[in-house]
């Protein structure tokens, strides 16, 4: 890493090298860090796992979506902590250690994108890269009261990235402010498709706030109680747990594709959690993943039109803020399985969301969002800065120094 103090444990301990980047450019001025996930020309490449990292020879070239930001005028500041292999929501990893949230040091941060979150909401770095396949900027972002974006589906180059599960992975970054997450997206993402009126439909999804408890509720009502949205379900038959369990089946199917063959000839010890995962991966059939596909297939076409281009879903993240370190396993086991009926809204669809803090749950940050049409982004987040910026953001309980 680049600067001089890491309090929050965001970065991996790597031989600083430095990055080049442009003098000039729309991010001059800015710093940023990169998920170690994305190839970083002089670093290597350990996505979480200490036989990746052993594997991994010294890169000599740098993801295409991170020169972006490099030419940009951006500076590079260090690659970031990440759950092992990408493939968990809570930002632990049994090998590396976990990253501090900066906002509620007594709970997780949440992952698999932590360090990157950890990073920005510490005030070490202006912005950062992450990933998303099923949450992993989303709700580090809610966790940390952070901005994120998670983009639609494909829109922004993830080669030279590991992969996770190809129809789900997305680019994403972090940022404490619309401002500065607006000018980084603009520099990697290219022109929307799609450009939301100035006064789109909004769109309040009944049975996505149905699973909220009072405390989150509150949160939610508060935010959004002063817009005129139209009561709408989003969910296929079967509701929450229909689209969740052909989450499940996808992502597993993707997963035995791309990483469960690494962990399978490596002989790769497993920590709780990620055994499961990949055991369940292992096993999926042909069949099984022909059932998911029948559920999304149908589910795209199905949102694609409830928002035409000009809907905008004013939705949860995640059902309640992040949990205390030292919960009980029953916390541990179900945390992940409640979020997720929330966060495959936007994997199953595809779909843009972005995320912004909006107040306090028990103490800690909880974020709110919007989900726009495919291809609308930009005016996305736009839209989310112009009704939501003047929001406070949760002041960081551990306050960083100015990075190097």
């Amino acid at each position: 890493m680049l600067i001089e103090t890491d309090p929050v444990r965001a970065f991996m301990p790597y031989p600083p090298v430095a990055v080049p980047n442009a003098a000039e450019g729309p991010l001059k001025g800015l710093t940023f860090a990169v998920k170690d996930l994305f190839d970083v020309e002089g670093y290597r490449t350990g996505c979480g796992c200490p036989l990746k990292l052993a594997m991994s020879e010294v890169k000599t070239r740098t993801a295409p979506s991170v020169q972006r930001l490099l030419n940009a005028g951006a500076k590079f500041m260090g690659k970031t902590h990440t759950d092992e292999l990408a493939w968990s929501l809570y930002g632990l990893n049994a090998h590396f250690g976990t990253p501090i949230n900066p906002a509620a040091p007594d709970r997780i941060p949440g992952g698999s994108s932590s360090g990157s979150a950890a990073a920005v909401a510490a005030g070490l770095v202006d912005f950062a890269v992450g990933t998303d396949t099923g949450g992993s900027v989303r709700a580090p972002a809610s966790f940390c009261g952070l901005w994120t974006l998670r983009p639609t589906h494909g829109r922004v180059s993830l080669e030279d990235c590991m992969e996770l599960a190809a129809s789900f992975d997305t680019f994403g970054l972090f940022a404490r402010e619309a401002k500065t997450l607006l000018a980084a997206l603009e520099v990697v993402s290219g022109e929307d498709v799609v450009t939301l009126p100035a006064e789109p439909r909004l769109l309040a999804p009944v049975d996505m706030v149905a699973q909220l408890k009072p405390e989150p509720r509150a949160v939610y009502d508060e935010t959004f109680g002063g817009l005129s949205a139209k009561p709408v379900e989003v969910y296929p038959d079967g509701g929450a747990n229909a689209l969740y369990d052909a989450f499940r089946l996808l992502q597993a199917a993707d997963a035995k594709r791309a990483v469960v063959p690494f962990i399978q000839t490596s002989g790769m010890p497993l920590a709780a959690g990620i055994d499961e995962r990949a055991a369940f991966a292992a096993g999926l059939s042909e069949a099984e993943e022909a059932e998911g596909n029948a559920v999304r297939d149908p589910y795209r076409a199905f949102i694609d039109d409830l928002l035409g281009d000009d809907g905008v879903l004013l939705a949860p993240v995640v059902h309640d803020a992040a949990f205390h370190l030292d919960a009980g396993r029953d916390v541990f086991d179900g945390f992940r399985h409640d979020a997720m009926r929330l966060l495959c809204v936007c994997g199953m669809s595809g779909l843009p969301q972005v995320v912004f803090p909006a107040g306090t749950v028990d103490g800690a940050p909880y974020g709110l969002s919007m989900i726009g049409p495919r291809g609308s982004d930009l005016s996305l987040v736009r839209l989310a800065a112009r009704l939501f910026g003047t929001l406070a953001r949760p002041t960081p309980k551990i306050v960083a120094l100015t990075p190097a």
